[in-house]
């Protein structure tokens, strides 16, 4: 077997060959988050990355796009990820372009000279969980970093001159912290103003710290048309220069997309729609389906 399952990639990452280079997320601490509680991270061996490259080259040969797994590739040494992404290039003469996800405490582990370095190598986009504005909802869910240093990685990480997708979860806040979640997630992506911006739905997963949470009753979850409040008090506080909005991640109950700012009062006018029961929202059960 190539991989150690379960794998993950963004869903703009679809028809990307991805390599997996590390295993798990350096992190791994988020209430919410299931994805690598099987794994404990580590770098892979560099037997195991040339054994690995050696089939990507054999079944893969003209991939233009690459996407580094698992969670937190930027955790690694950064010559030791300088010298793999330098290596893809001479060795894939279709590629395009070579990806990862990137928490914030790994962006802000690197000196700017470090991201630079990656950056002219070839690593063009990071994604970043950012999850949420609020300092409170950070807290709650032991993202481990605040909103001043979730601002200040994704700065750093443009100024480097990555690409940089965002991500907030809708209704990551519950019922209690809802408004200042949508509030304070507006600002903070307002001032990190990021080329991409993807806005997903909270889905509480078995064997989760937050599903323990839900079903002890200290985490009310939002109803659909409490989200739809929520996305639409979000958008009517975001200020951004130019950048890709997508909310039609399986997990939304409405799918959303458009240019922000460009487009803000046409997608205002959907969810006011939405709000009005004048457009119809996915059923519960048809998430992620």
């Amino acid at each position: 077997m190539e991989y150690d399952f379960p794998l993950y990639r963004p869903p703009s990452e679809a028809d990307s060959l991805i390599l997996q280079i590390t295993l798990g997320c350096s992190h791994n601490k988020c209430t919410f988050c299931s994805m690598y509680k099987t794994k404990k991270y580590r770098v892979r061996t560099p037997l195991e990355i040339e054994e690995h490259l050696s089939w990507a080259k054999e079944y893969y040969p003209f991939a233009s796009r690459i996407f580094l797994a698992d969670g937190n590739v930027l955790a690694m040494e950064t010559e030791q990820l300088k010298s793999i992404v330098e290596r893809l290039y001479k060795e894939f003469p279709a590629l395009e372009r070579v990806t990862a996800y990137a928490g914030p405490k790994d962006i802000l582990g690197k000196s700017e000279k470090e991201l630079q370095a990656l950056r002219e190598a070839g690593l063009t986009m990071l994604y970043m969980g950012v999850e949420s504005g609020s300092g409170r909802v950070l807290e709650n869910v032991k993202k481990g970093v605040t909103p001043a240093q979730m601002i200040e990685a994704g700065q750093k990480a443009k100024q480097a001159g990555f690409k940089l997708s965002c991500m907030i979860i809708s209704g990551l806040g519950g019922r209690e912290l809802w408004e200042e979640h949508a509030v304070e997630s507006a600002r903070v992506i307002s001032a990190i103003d990021p080329e991409y911006f993807a806005l997903l739905t909270l889905l509480v997963e078995e064997g989760t710290a937050l599903y323990a949470q839900v079903k002890r009753g200290e985490f009310l979850l939002l109803r659909p048309d409490e989200v739809i409040n929520e996305t639409k008090l979000m958008l009517e506080n975001i200020e951004l220069s130019r950048c890709v909005f997508r909310s039609n991640h399986p997990s939304n109950y409405l799918s959303l997309k458009g240019i922000l700012n460009q487009d803000k009062d046409q997608l205002l006018e959907v969810l006011t729609k939405a709000q009005q029961s004048q457009i119809r929202l996915r059923p519960e059960g048809w998430r992620l389906l």
